[in-house]
């Protein structure tokens, strides 16, 4: 069984899900990109891919959470930047480590890319996270 969700706080998606979770034994979550885009779907840091960043970050955690996971459960991400300079690739790797996704530690990719979907975009963060199994404490 797949269910695809939508982040409720997040400016919702053209055409795709922020995460999709399917149930078969462990529940994994697959978050489709998340992007620096504010609730009203205006990019937020233009030209600062640092803000884009911890903006990206933040979006993140809202999807994670729509579908009942944390930063602490991702396994996997890919890192896009617009850019070829690795010290720009290295600023935004910093507001990762900083955000605690890599304390898992999870698989992660870090890419320089040409262009992003929005324009002005510079950073997007795709992941795939476990979601885990709910106690009655939790419910």
């Amino acid at each position: 069984m797949i269910r695809r969700v939508t982040a409720p706080g997040l400016f919702p998606p053209p055409a795709y899900s922020h995460a999709s979770v399917v149930e078969a034994g462990t529940r994994l979550a697959f978050l489709a990109g998340a992007v620096p885009l504010d609730e009203k779907g205006n990019v937020v840091g233009p030209g600062d891919p640092v803000r884009q960043a911890g903006q990206v970050i933040a979006n993140l955690r809202e999807q994670l959470a729509a579908v009942g996971s944390d930063l602490a459960h991702v396994v996997v991400t890919e890192v896009y930047v617009v850019s070829d300079d690795p010290s720009v690739l290295s600023a935004v790797w910093d507001v990762v480590e900083a955000s605690g996704l890599s304390a898992g530690p999870h698989s992660s990719t870090l890419l320089g890319v040409s262009c992003l979907g929005y324009p002005g975009q510079l950073v997007e963060i795709t992941a795939t996270a476990v979601v885990p199994e709910r106690t009655e404490g939790d419910r």
